[in-house]
């Protein structure tokens, strides 16, 4: 059926677009699927990665209920290799550096702990992996290990976990016998603490008695 001249117009109005503009468009369109499959790849990565790094972390599981101290230490390190960006990586690298420091093995607990304080994507891993680091260090002693954990406790506190940080600065004081330092230290992480409801009865145990240690008034 020939179209009457206004949809002639129309079909030639057309038809001059796309000429004008088809470059444009077919890149647009071309990036929008390329995102769009990024995207729908990177989802299935990421289910893929979880599913099988949860299988390793069984196997681990598996291994400390064995108590079989070589085949759980494997299982994290093959858990860091594999899935660092996993949250059983940093998981696993944390539960490996507590089986390591029970062993009387320090290096390779604080080896395990520096992994997490570094690649753990999870704030709470992330927390708790610098704050036994720090531990492990001022634990240690020397000068150099004393200058590491400064440096992370110098580091802005991740959300939440600013009391801890300011007890363990206070243990950093302490072990180097600067009483007042430390005092002060443990007086404003007991302030944070008590309003810090969801930290464990315990937690405020520990603070306590260091607090007392050094002379302090816990109200």
């Amino acid at each position: 059926m020939p179209l009457d001249l206004e949809e002639q117009e129309q079909l030639d109005q057309l038809k001059a677009f796309w000429q004008k503009y088809r470059n444009l468009i077919t890149g647009v369109a071309t990036v929008v699927l390329f995102a769009y499959a990024a995207y729908s790849g990177y989802q299935w990565w990421r289910n893929s990665q979880a599913a099988s790094a949860s299988q390793l972390y069984e196997t681990m599981i598996v291994a400390i209920n064995k108590g079989d101290k070589d085949q759980t230490l494997l299982a994290a390190d093959d858990l860091q290799k594999q899935f660092p960006r996993t949250p059983y990586a940093a998981m696993s690298s944390l539960v490996a550096a507590k089986i390591a420091s029970d062993a009387g093995d320090a290096a390779k607990a604080i080896d395990y702990l520096r992994w997490a304080a570094q690649n753990a994507a999870d704030d709470g891993y992330l927390a708790l992996a610098k704050l036994r680091l720090t531990a492990q260090l001022i634990e240690q002693g020397a000068e150099k290990d004393f200058a590491e954990a400064d440096a992370i406790l110098k580091e802005k506190p991740i959300s939440g976990f600013e009391a801890l940080w300011l007890e363990r600065r206070g243990d950093w004081y302490l072990a180097q016998k600067k009483i007042t330092d430390a005092r002060a230290s443990y007086e404003a992480a007991w302030k944070q603490l008590n309003q810090a409801k969801e930290f464990p009865e315990e937690a405020r145990r520990l603070l306590k008695v260091k607090l007392d240690a050094v002379g302090g008034v816990a109200q």
